[in-house]
């Protein structure tokens, strides 16, 4: 079967078309491309990495296309820890550093090549440069990510070559790769945890990311605000396409499945399916982050009155988690520990729990029993960056039970869900869930918040939707 399909149209290929297709192409390649703003940056990455390892050979894959169903493949998204030591975001790809007798290491990134004319892969493959688009060449790739580049088809060779070098990979992330290596799993783990960890305190290359990825997702929001009669006419679909619209204009995707929760729905906090109706008189909760062309993302929430004005008790449990909120922030500052704004919003909403008699107090005594997460559900907050939940392997005493620093960007996302069916709350309670998230930015003398662009008290909101929806 010529193009490998089972039932393709085309069964066979004749010599003479063959022939054809392999001539009459022109010279495409690009001398002019620069050097990358992020080649420096990266280049200390690995310097950092290298230090941690000396003596080890150090395997990076980007990864390979998954099938999503027969052969259509997802949209490839490359694992963070290799963008974040290259630059690059190919897939079939790897960071190798190979040891030197001084404790470095040199550095090389394994790509493919582009595709030549001399067989008839280049248009026959469906993951072949005629159907996908075109790649850099590895010439290409070096001037733009100022790293040698080698041929990948070559790497299984490469590693299996050197047998006795110690090596440690990144599992679970290109099994070719994998199986051409001796590791120990253990050994592994702590080189994803490294290239976690370096992932906390962000450079100055990715703040400015930081901030586009945020930027766009406040116009984001502003468009989603805009069309909400458009989406109380149809469903949460309407709100979920308007923002995906805004992530692929300024950006290449979301940075996760957005959460457009009408009524009900958002007292669930993963709420993807976004398929329910928009009502009047319920609030939409809205949590949804544009990724950067770069892979960087925000994360932002907000909790809106799909009508333009908060219900008594609506607004009632929205300041107490904006006031939750306020509480997180004043614990964001370098020195503090990471749990500091966790605690503090915590704290806040166990007491007004506590005061509205849903939980049994004293309020110090629910909030070491965790009472309160019967209605807050979640943590507080979590690193952000490469991925929503970034430096996720990250070592945990440098993480959780850490010390923020500045460079360091976070969400603070307090939240209370009154679930539709419980009965420890009064009816009117029941089936409201509010959030607010904003990504904040630890600075020398405090914090940032990056999402200060979009409104967070009650007043500002309700003001702000008069203006943008009418």
């Amino acid at each position: 079967m010529a193009n490998g399909r089972k039932n393709g149209l085309y069964s066979e290929i004749s010599e003479e078309l063959s022939a054809l297709m392999k001539t009459g192409w022109a010279d495409t390649e690009r001398h002019d491309l620069p050097t990358d703003a992020q080649a420096p940056y990266a280049a200390l990455r690995r310097a950092a990495l290298s230090a941690l390892f000396p003596g080890e050979r150090l395997v990076v894959p980007s990864g390979n296309l998954k099938t999503r169903s027969n052969d259509d493949p997802y949209p490839f998204r490359p694992y963070s820890g290799y963008v974040h030591m290259t630059g690059d975001r190919a897939r079939d790809g790897a960071l190798v550093l190979e040891p030197r007798p001084d404790g470095g290491h040199d550095a090389s990134c394994y790509l493919l090549p582009r595709d030549g004319r001399d067989t008839d892969e280049f248009w026959l493959g469906y993951t072949a440069e005629l159907w996908m688009g075109r790649r850099r060449s590895l010439a290409e790739s070096e001037r733009v990510l100022g790293l040698s580049c080698r041929d990948v088809r070559t790497a299984v060779g490469d590693l299996a070559a050197a047998p006795d070098v110690p090596t440690r990979i990144v599992r679970g992330v290109d099994p070719a790769l994998e199986a051409a290596v001796t590791t120990d799993a253990g050994r592994d783990a702590e080189l994803e945890e490294a290239l976690s960890g370096l992932r906390l305190v962000k450079d100055d290359w990715e703040i400015g990311e930081m901030r586009k990825a945020v930027d766009s997702t406040v116009r984001g929001f502003t468009d989603c605000v805009g069309e909400l009669s458009r989406a109380v006419a149809s469903s949460e679909r309407w709100i979920e396409g308007t923002f995906f619209r805004r992530a692929r204009l300024e950006g290449n995707s979301v940075g996760y499945g957005s959460i457009c929760a009408a009524g009900e729905h958002a007292t669930i906090m993963h709420w993807t399916d976004n398929d329910g109706p928009v009502r009047p008189g319920d609030l939409l909760l809205l949590d949804a982050g544009v990724e950067t062309h770069t892979l960087y993302t925000a994360d932002v929430t907000r909790t809106l009155p799909v009508d333009g004005t908060f219900t008594p008790v609506q607004r009632r449990v929205y300041e107490a988690v904006y006031e939750a909120q306020e509480a997180g922030f004043a614990a964001v500052k370098p020195g503090a520990a990471y749990r500091d704004f966790h605690v503090a919003a915590q704290r806040y909403l166990a007491e007004k729990l506590v005061e509205w008699g849903f939980i049994e107090g004293p309020a110090d005594r629910a909030y070491e029993l965790g009472l309160q997460r019967r209605f807050t559900m979640a943590g507080t907050g979590h690193m952000l960056g490469l991925d929503v939940h970034d430096c996720a392997q990250a070592r945990t005493e440098e993480y959780v039970e850490g010390v923020l620093e500045p460079g360091m960007v976070l969400t603070v996302e307090p939240g209370l869900y009154f679930q539709p069916d419980d009965l420890t709350v009064p009816e009117e309670w029941r089936g409201i869930g509010v959030r607010i998230e904003d990504d904040l930015l630890v600075t020398a003398d405090g914090h940032e918040n990056l999402s200060a662009g979009l409104p967070r008290s009650a007043d500002e909101v309700e003001a702000w939707m008069a203006r943008v929806a009418g």
